[in-house]
């Protein structure tokens, strides 16, 4: 492989050579402003996450030269200069006071939490007397909430376009537009969860950078104890539930239920006793700056920013949105980045940064699940209930517009629980649509005005009012415990979120009524295209970029998140493994044990004859294979029915299946208990790491195919069993192909070639699950593992073309009717043997 140019990257250790071509590449494509996919096995993540953190190498790119010449110079570098002064001598008080600092008595007395104040929480039932509301006058929409003026989060482009040319929308003046400080180009780095932006973190802190562009401007003198290697300017973001540190609302436990009591706490008009005492005011602005100076003086994760605050006295949530601005890279989960709302309630501006999205290869679906919900026939009913309670006891003291908008609301509901109890009427089928028209077809449905209403119900808090209001009345009643009731999650908010829905009228989404285990009835609403809702992420940053280990096949993000982008924009780059390619050996195989095809179709898998050979087919693998094997199913449902059969009674003293398979290795079997999963997987090390082995049963798309890393004796082996395509037949997939099929006639093209594209997607969801789940062999440059795909479509090109490159690289050629399994069985005994 020849050697690239090499610029200094400040890279921790000696990169491989595969690791500065990724580098380069993400240099490449962010100095360019460009849309990159980026596949990077296990191996090469480190670099990714190091390029992330190093900057741009030894020269600044020209554009962060001109963007640093468009601001005013000398403001930006005093700056620059003096909040370097303050983390410096910030990084040696800690130094001194780390034993101080990490207990929990607050640091400074200038600010002293009351616990009386925390604990003054005295209910009675006027509390949830909504107040009188007065925001229907369009010149002033503002009267309840600033908010108000912006655009409805949710809506389609249509309706978008549609109400901007009415003049619907109004700017709201910049009042900080003087006093902001500048804002640093950054890089914000999104992933799924926290455990995983906490990885990156641990990867940024083993990085140290030399001052930057505004140090070379600045005059020597200035410069004294700035010019070492500095620390990145790192913020991780959260939610309420992440970083609140009252102990009254944080206990409530489930989101919605701490944002609208945070929410509660801050309302006008609320006493100051009552009001959480963390929230920044004018009074306590330098709190704030100190949470800022603190949050940056090292690179911290999620969990030293509550531990920040409590020190300081600060509400860390409020906090982080003043320290946004100077950072240099924002790690935030996915909800925080992908939603409007969130990014407004943040006072997070994507405009000129760079957008990391990493584990990327399901972006699609978490944009739709995102905007995407579920309410469930009971919740419609208690809603419903719960409402009527609420009225039989304040109908009197409620004023105008209270009492209009409420009798709205049990309209819709009314009108929505009707349609359903119709669909259980009419409807044998488990699953199928509803037309948005059916949900709104009660009686005086038609004369709401669903945007007005959305605002009314945002504004007056009336779920919050309402929930809080029966968890009152049963915490007072004869029945009530002594101990305090488990928060609830209120119903009529997560209702009021469906109802949203119902305000976009385009064809973005469809609603779906559906069936679970317990046989209850629910209605979804289904996002079907995600390229609106990440339009203005991609069209306002600079540069995005998807990266993930196993990102093939990647015509999907091109098709169904990139459409509109310009081909010169977007940049594709994989990367073959950092591992020797002597260390992996895949084999498809048409073909098992006793000669029996391998067809795991839906019609044939369940077949004795199919199931029996797979049994005897991984009994001779497992006896080939040393150490941890793990087997991945198309589902549960199958895995259940294989394991079912194995250990039915043989005839005539013949061993089970299952004994056969437990002769070899110790059997371990995932179920959809995710609670389990930590359990199972610590004890299936136990068994490896004491020289018993384990075969350990798993399913695509389940919780050890997702993040669970099967690295050296823990997965000498993946075997995937068949390819799992989800239910064409569901009534969500059904609408999803529907959908693409539609679009694609849309935009110009046949009806052959609507039917290929959706075709193409419902493989491309399929491989892209059976992709993750091999990625959990070869973790390192010197790990060793063989892959074994068990289906005869594994042979065929269509297939086998979307498999990753470092994975096809190492196929065993082959043909399906010249295949033998004792030749495979040999070829895998082996490769084990000269690797010992």
């Amino acid at each position: 492989m020849a050697t690239v140019a090499k610029r200094n990257f400040h890279h921790p250790y000696q990169p491989y050579n595969i690791q500065y071509e990724l580098m380069e590449a993400l240099y490449d494509c962010i100095s360019e402003g460009k849309v990159g996919i980026f596949e990077s096995p296990t191996g090469t993540d480190g670099s990714l996450e190091e390029q992330i953190a190093s900057g741009f190498g030894e020269e600044e790119p020209s554009w962060v030269v001109e963007q640093a010449k468009s601001q005013k110079r000398t403001i930006f570098i005093e700056q620059k200069l003096e909040l370097e002064e303050r983390l410096k001598k910030i990084r040696a008080q800690e130094l001194r006071q780390k034993l101080r600092y990490e207990s929990d008595e607050p640091q400074s007395k200038r600010f002293k939490p009351n616990k009386n104040e925390l604990s003054s929480n005295e209910i009675t039932e006027d509390s949830f007397v909504l107040d009188d509301y007065n925001s229907d006058d369009d010149k002033n929409l503002g009267s309840n909430s600033a908010s108000s003026l912006s655009k409805p989060e949710g809506l389609s482009a249509t309706t978008t376009q549609l109400m901007e040319k009415l003049g619907m929308f109004a700017e709201l003046p910049s009042e900080r537009e003087d006093v902001e400080p500048p804002d640093e180009t950054k890089i914000f780095y999104c992933s799924r969860t926290h455990s995983q932006l906490n990885q990156f973190v641990d990867e940024v802190r083993k990085v140290k950078l030399r001052p930057g562009l505004w140090a070379g401007a600045a005059t020597q003198s200035s410069m004294k104890g700035v010019t070492e290697p500095s620390t990145v300017k790192h913020l991780p973001l959260g939610s309420r539930k992440n970083l609140c540190i009252n102990d009254k609302v944080s206990k409530l436990g489930s989101a919605v239920a701490i944002n609208e009591r945070c929410l509660d706490l801050q309302r006008q008009g609320t006493a100051k006793e009552k009001r959480c005492c963390f929230i920044p005011t004018k009074e306590n602005q330098t709190l704030v700056s100190d949470f800022r100076d603190h949050t940056l003086s090292k690179v911290r994760d999620i969990e030293d920013l509550g531990t920040i605050g409590k020190e300081i006295g600060i509400c860390p949530y409020y906090a982080t949105r003043q320290t946004i601005k100077p950072s240099e890279i924002v790690t935030l989960p996915y909800p925080l980045l992908l939603q409007k709302s969130a990014r407004e309630a943040l006072d997070i501006s994507l405009k000129d940064h760079v957008i990391i999205i990493d584990e990327a290869h399901n972006l699609i679906d978490a944009i739709s699940n995102i905007h995407s919900i579920v309410v469930t026939q009971s919740q419609l009913k208690r809603a419903r209930a719960q409402l009527s309670i609420y009225l039989q006891k304040f109908r009197n003291r409620l004023k105008g517009k209270n009492r209009v908008y409420i009798t709205q609301v049990v309209r819709l509901l009314d009108s929505v629980s009707a349609c359903v109890d119709s669909v259980v009427a009419k409807n044998k089928d488990l699953d199928g649509t509803v037309n948005a028209s059916e949900l709104t077809a009660g009686k005086g449905v038609d004369q709401i005005n669903l945007h007005k209403l959305m605002r009314y119900l945002g504004e007056s808090r009336l779920a919050r009012k309402v929930e809080g209001y029966i968890d009152f009345t049963e915490e007072q009643g004869p029945n009530s415990s002594s101990k305090s009731r488990p928060p609830s999650i209120p119903v009529l908010t997560h209702v009021q979120s469906f109802f949203q829905t119902l305000a976009d009228p385009a064809s973005e989404g469809v609603y779906l009524h559906e069936r679970d285990e317990n046989n209850e009835l629910s209605l979804r609403y289904m996002l079907l295209d995600p390229t609106h809702n990440f339009k203005e992420v991609v069209e306002t940053a600079r540069a995005v970029i998807l990266a993930g280990g196993t990102m093939s096949p990647m015509d999907d993000y091109i098709r169904h998140l990139f459409a509109y982008v310009h081909p010169d924009r977007l940049k594709l780059w994989s990367c073959g493994h950092i591992m020797p390619k002597e260390n992996l050996i895949v084999w498809p195989l048409a073909r098992g044990s006793g000669d029996v095809a391998f067809d795991f179709t839906y019609s044939k898998r369940n077949l004795p004859v199919v199931i029996d050979a797979l049994g005897q087919s991984l009994i001779k693998i497992s006896g080939a294979v040393p150490d941890g094997m793990v087997v991945f199913f198309p589902s549960y449902s199958y895995l259940d029915q294989v394991v079912q059969q194995w250990q039915k009674e043989a005839f005539r003293g013949v061993k089970r299946v299952w004994d056969l398979l437990s002769l070899h290795k110790p059997i371990f079997q995932e179920t959809k208990d995710t609670s389990s999963v930590e359990n199972l997987l610590r004890e299936y090390t136990q068994y490896i790491d004491g020289g018993k082995g384990g075969l350990l049963l798993s399913v695509v798309g389940g919780k050890m195919s997702e993040g669970i890393n099967f690295a050296d004796k823990l997965g000498r082996a993946v075997v995937v069993v068949g390819l799992p395509f989800p239910n064409v037949q569901s009534a969500q997939w059904k609408a999803k192909l529907e959908y693409i099929e539609k679009s694609t006639v849309d935009r110009g093209g046949s009806q052959d070639e609507g039917k290929a594209a959706s075709r193409e997607f419902y493989e491309n969801s399929c491989m892209r699950a059976v992709n993750q789940s091999i990625g959990r062999a070869i973790r390192h440059q010197k790990d060793f593992a063989t892959i074994v795909l068990l289906d005869r479509r594994y042979r065929t090109e269509r297939i086998s073309s979307k498999l990753p490159g470092w994975i096809k690289q190492s196929i065993v050629p082959g043909k399906e009717d010249k295949e033998l399994f004792g030749d495979v069985i040999r070829s895998l005994e082996n490769f084990f043997i000269s690797k010992q």
